[in-house]
C-alpha cells in the first residue's frame, strides 16, 4: 500500500516503476497487493526508483514527513563526535517538556541479581505507583513461562511480545515503576522506546554479587550452575555496559542497603 501510494503520488504508472526498478510488472503488482515477498534488494530498487530512502518502505506507522528524511540525511553526514553533540542539543532543545512525564515512569535496568524486583516493589510503595515486571507481563501475554516462550516462538517472537507489552504499559499507565528484563537493552528499537518514555535506572553490581543473589533466589538456569558461569557473567556485563550506560541514572547496589538505593532513586526523580 505504501509503495502504491508513493507511486500514485508521483503520477507514475506501475509499468514505469517496474521498469525503473528492474522488476516485472506482474511481480510489482503482487508486492503492491501484499502478496509478493520482496527481498531487501528488491525494496532498495523500488526505493531508488521512487527517490525515497529505503526506511520509508519498511518503517512502522505513518510515513515520515520530508523534514524527518532531510534531518536523517544531514545526521548521516556528521562525524561520530558531531552526532553526539547533535543528539545532546536535540535532547536539551526539545526534550524538556516531556522530562516531567518521564520521571513519573521509572524503568529499572540490569542483569538478573541486580535487585530490580526487590527495589521496584519498595519504590512502588514509597512513590505510590504500580510496580510492574515486564517478564511477568510477557508470560501472561504468551500464556506460558518465559523459558517456554523462547522454545515456542524463538528470540524474534519473544522480542515482539516484549515490545507489545512495553507499549501496552506505556499506553495504560501514566506512572509506574517497571522492572525490565536483563537483555532488553540489546533490542535496539525497544530500548530506544524505553529511553525516550521512561526515567531509566541502571542497577549496577559486582559480578560476584549478581551470582550470589541469583543463586540465593534458587535459580536453576544455566547461569547459576554451569562451570563457566562466572566468566560468562563477566563477559555479558562487559558487553552490555555501554548499553546500560545510556540510562539516566546508574546506582551501584553492591555494599549498599536497599533503603539507601531507593532513596537515591527517589531523590533523582523528585
Amino acid at each position: 500500500m505504501r509503495i502504491r501510494r508513493l507511486r500514485c503520488r508521483r503520477g507514475m504508472t506501475r509499468k514505469t516503476l517496474a521498469a525503473r526498478s528492474q522488476l516485472s510488472e506482474r511481480f510489482l503488482a503482487l508486492v503492491e497487493g501484499g502478496r509478493g515477498n520482496a527481498s531487501i534488494l528488491v525494496l532498495q530498487g523500488i526505493a531508488r526508483a521512487l527517490d525515497v530512502p529505503l526506511e520509508w518502505l519498511v518503517l512502522e506507522g505513518p510515513e515520515p514527513g520530508l523534514e524527518v528524511i532531510e534531518v536523517g540525511r544531514a545526521l548521516r553526514r556528521l562525524t561520530p563526535e558531531e552526532l553526539r553533540e547533535a543528539h545532546r542539543w536535540i535532547g536539551e532543545r526539545f526534550g524538556k517538556n516531556g522530562d516531567g512525564d518521564r520521571r513519573r515512569r521509572i524503568a529499572l535496568l540490569g542483569l538478573r541479581g541486580a535487585g530490580k524486583s526487590t527495589l521496584g516493589g519498595l519504590l512502588g510503595k514509597q512513590l505510590d505507583r504500580p510496580f510492574l515486571e515486564l517478564d511477568r507481563l510477557i508470560e501472561k501475554a504468551g500464556g506460558v513461562p518465559l523459558s517456554a516462550i523462547f522454545d515456542l516462538y524463538g528470540q524474534e517472537g519473544f522480542r515482539r511480545l516484549e515490545r507489545r507489552c512495553l507499549d501496552e504499559v506505556l499506553a495504560k499507565h501514566p506512572s509506574f515503576v517497571l522492572a525490565t528484563g536483563g537483555s532488553l537493552v540489546t533490542a535496539n528499537t525497544t530500548y530506544q522506546r524505553l529511553l525516550e518514555s521512561c526515567f531509566t535506572v541502571w542497577l549496577k553490581a559486582e559480578p560476584e554479587d549478581h551470582m550470589r543473589r541469583v543463586i540465593a533466589q534458587g535459580d536453576t538456569r544455566p547461569m547459576a550452575d554451569h562451570p563457566e558461569a562466572m566468566s560468562d557473567l563477566r563477559r555479558i556485563l562487559r558487553e552490555r555496559e555501554p548499553l546500560y550506560g545510556k540510562a539516566d541514572l546508574a546506582v551501584n547496589t553492591s555494599g549498599r542497603s536497599l533503603q539507601w538505593v531507593a532513596g537515591r532513586v527517589v531523590r533523582s526523580v523528585a
